[in-house]
């Protein structure tokens, strides 16, 4: 079962229902403790890290530390536990193995009293080699905003119960993370939290390709993009549909650029843009469904192509850049043109700002929440881009998506996004879940071009075979 992501509110909310439903506070303690042990056992064999440190704050979270250190002892562990109420930094020592339970989901702020110089002195024992395992966050870390000033850097992280808004916005502190069950209450509290997703839920999603399949099974696709000198954007977007199933692309562009989709694209069928009844009857006759706006460019003359489009087409829909940004501060408008037919909508936080009319630092500021509303305005999902990316399903459902590295962070990234989101909106029945799926595949197959400098958006397409048929799930 997928993890979800809280805030530090969120969590606390959580444990509260599972403690209202008869789950004392010392047993959900127990759960937490022996279930971050089990995992140091296994990562950590007792052969190879004979000597553990568990640094303990005041509050649950060394509580958590001090049931830790008893089971691992039990294991035959020698545990060495340094409180923040009797010891002091210089007991932390050397050793290879420092469990970091200090400050946990209601901290805030930079790291103060006597909190400040343990976690000084665990940095200090990483950088000479140690491996740093945190309980539920790195300590100094905001559990919800993400600000880390005087967090600890830890090796793996060990989230309890759910993953922690604040570690997904900075994960260079967090290390690996596992999101580890202590069995919270399956309430309105946890279920209507972002759903965290991962490969294993994107698998049991995304259907697979029969053998007996044809290009019209697979689905057709029309781009409309490619405005003057932007012919680049709609071609990545017809590489990313093909890379992820699309049977049959057709890229419609700005006449000047036809040439350069025949050559960037040979498996395109390639045309101008429909402007003409004909050219508009033909699409909505070939297309199951129409990505709009990657490299459109913005003018009179684009937003009156958007809408005119829409209002010929009532199939399903991808809206991208400018196909957004035409719609700048007018929601109203596009909900009246989408006419709740299946449709994704693919912003980033400045374009997303610019629809609603607020700065893109508000969109960052509220990133888990913002889209919900729109979505349920316009009809449709809408996939905000970022780290992480989080969908916003019409119905209220919110899904994150962790996957990816900063090699994406580059011009034509979402453009690719676009076309995967394209294909599985042709070939799934959820616009929501294909908006995720495409989002976590796109991040996967950029993890799997292994580093960022040098990876190329052409690394990344090469890459999504292998992101969509991984070993262990069947091919896609």
């Amino acid at each position: 079962m997928p993890a979800r992501v809280a805030s530090a509110s969120q969590s606390v909310a959580c444990e509260s229902a599972t403690m209202a439903a008869g789950v004392t506070a010392g047993e959900l303690m127990r759960r937490a403790g022996r279930a971050v042990a089990e995992v140091i056992i296994e990562r950590f064999p007792r052969d190879g890290w004979p000597e553990v440190v568990i640094a303990a704050g005041p509050g649950n979270n060394g509580g958590d530390g001090r049931i830790i250190g008893e089971v691992l002892s039990s294991a035959g562990y020698r545990v060495q536990l340094v409180e923040t109420a009797t010891g002091s930094a210089g007991d932390i020592g050397e050793t290879p193995l420092i469990v970091d339970a200090l400050l946990g989901t209601g901290s805030t702020g930079a790291p103060r009293g006597n909190i400040a110089p343990m976690i000084a002195a665990i940095e200090a024992g990483r950088a000479a080699g140690a491996k740093v395992v945190s309980v539920d966050l790195p300590s100094g870390l905001d559990a919800s905003s993400g600000e880390f000033e005087g967090a600890i850097t830890a090796d793996l992280t060990l989230a309890l119960g759910t993953m922690k808004r604040g570690m997904l916005l900075s994960r260079e502190v967090c290390g690996e993370i596992l999101v580890l069950d202590i069995g919270l209450t399956e309430g309105s509290e946890l279920t209507s939290l972002p759903l965290l997703v991962d490969r294993e839920w994107v698998r049991r999603r995304v259907p697979i390709i029969p053998r007996t399949a044809h290009k019209g099974t697979r689905k057709r696709l029309a781009v409309v993009g490619g405005g003057r000198g932007m012919a680049g954007a709609a071609i990545l977007t017809g590489r990313g549909a093909l890379r992820s199933g699309i049977g049959l692309l057709h890229v419609l562009v700005d006449s000047e650029n036809v040439g350069a989709i025949h050559a960037g694209i040979p498996e395109a069928l390639a045309g101008s843009w429909p402007e003409t009844p004909e050219a508009l009857a033909s699409l909505g006759q070939l297309s199951d469904v129409i990505a709009i706006g990657p490299g459109l460019g913005r003018s009179n003359r684009t937003r009156e192509l958007v809408e005119t489009v829409l209002l010929a087409y009532s199939g399903r829909v991808v809206l991208d850049a400018d196909a957004l940004n035409d719609f700048e501060n007018d929601v109203k408008s596009l909900a009246v043109l989408l006419d709740g037919r299946p449709a994704i909508i693919t912003p980033h936080p400045a374009e997303l700002g610019r629809l609603l009319g607020i700065s893109t630092r508000q969109v960052l500021n509220r990133r888990f929440d913002i889209g919900a509303e729109l979505s349920r305005q316009l009809g449709a999902a809408v996939l905000l881009k970022g780290t992480p990316t989080v969908v916003f399903a019409p119905g209220g459902e919110r899904y994150a998506t962790a996957s990816g590295t900063a090699a994406l962070a580059t011009g034509g990234s979402g453009d690719i996004l676009t076309g995967i989101c394209a294909t599985l909106l042709s070939q799934m029945d959820n616009a929501g879940e294909a908006a995720a799926c495409a989002a976590f595949t796109h991040g996967r197959a950029a993890e799997l071009c292994n580093g960022v400098r040098g990876v190329t958006l052409d690394d990344v397409l090469r890459a999504m075979p292998a992101a969509w048929n991984e070993r262990g799930t069947p091919p896609r």
